[in-house]
């Protein structure tokens, strides 16, 4: 399709970067989250929704009040992790999209590298940063696709090191030192390219990101790392308010990647281990 004066305009006058953050009950952190990506600077600007599901604990008033930069939509109901960003996604209008869980804040670096990675490499649809724990301790943001011998390890009595390797998903340590191919970023923080896929709304929490990756690579993207911006991960800040509901969400959005996008074998392989070790099957 031919573009159009109008259109060719619109597109110049796009923001960078859209960041999208989803939210439930989690005000005490939203706050920084948010001031830390709004002292961000980048050539052509950024924009910030927040897409509130629902909270109870009066963050939407708050942002409302403290930010009023922010783009804020309001939902009447919990609508789930990825149907929340699907929804910010969709209402944007950025160039690139930052998807950013509201425990985190912008530690060091600028969103501009991570911008200028996607415009530099349009093989590259997605790409991932550094997280670490509040008290600055490493934490793992890449991981390979979940195969059997993570279902194995998540729910059998191994040694903690075997949680550290291939077998349980992980890249070394030595690698987050530099630029590599990933199978995909924990979901707390990335950069996407508008590819026209969005996040499969039938997970409501849990696994959307690696649905996500999965897709694209099928359909033959690159999924990255960088190591130039460092973010600030809580972990679990919204979850563990409903730790029981979360941990069968957990395995009822693993039971699904694994109907979508694993074969048979696979599958029963998969529940055998998992009702094994006595993890809630859906």
């Amino acid at each position: 399709m031919r573009s159009t004066p109008e259109r060719a305009a619109q597109q110049a006058a796009a923001a960078d970067l859209s960041v999208i953050v989803v939210s439930w009950n989690v005000g005490r952190l939203l706050g920084p989250c948010l001031a830390s990506v709004l002292r961000q600077h980048l050539p052509n600007g950024l924009e910030v929704w927040l897409v509130d599901n629902a909270s109870t604990d009066g963050s939407p008033d708050m942002v409302a009040q403290t930010f009023p930069s922010v783009h804020l939509i309001r939902n009447s109901e919990n609508r789930g992790y990825g149907a929340a960003n699907n929804q910010g996604i969709r209402a944007s209008g950025g160039r690139h999209v930052l998807i950013l869980n509201p425990d985190t804040e912008i530690l060091g670096g600028e969103l501009e590298v991570l911008v200028r990675f996607l415009d530099q490499r349009p093989e590259v649809a997605v790409v991932g940063c550094p997280l670490v724990f509040a008290d600055g301790r490493f934490q793992h943001s890449c991981f390979r696709f979940p195969g059997l011998w993570q279902a194995l390890l998540d729910v059998a009595p191994f040694p903690a090191r075997l949680g550290e390797t291939r077998l349980n998903g992980r890249y070394p340590r030595a690698a987050y030192t530099r630029p590599m191919a990933i199978d995909h970023p924990l979901g707390a923080c990335f950069a996407l390219r508008r590819t026209g896929l969005l996040f499969d709304e039938s997970y409501f929490m849990y696994a959307e990101e690696i649905d996500l990756c999965w897709r694209l690579r099928k359909a033959g993207w690159t999924i990255a790392y960088l190591p130039e911006l460092t973010v600030l991960h809580h972990a679990g800040q919204s979850t563990r308010q409903v730790q029981l509901a979360m941990r069968r969400q957990l395995y009822r959005s693993r039971a699904l990647f694994n109907r979508k996008h694993r074969g048979p074998a696979f599958n029963l392989a998969w529940r055998l281990l998992v009702r094994a070790g006595g993890a809630p099957l859906p």
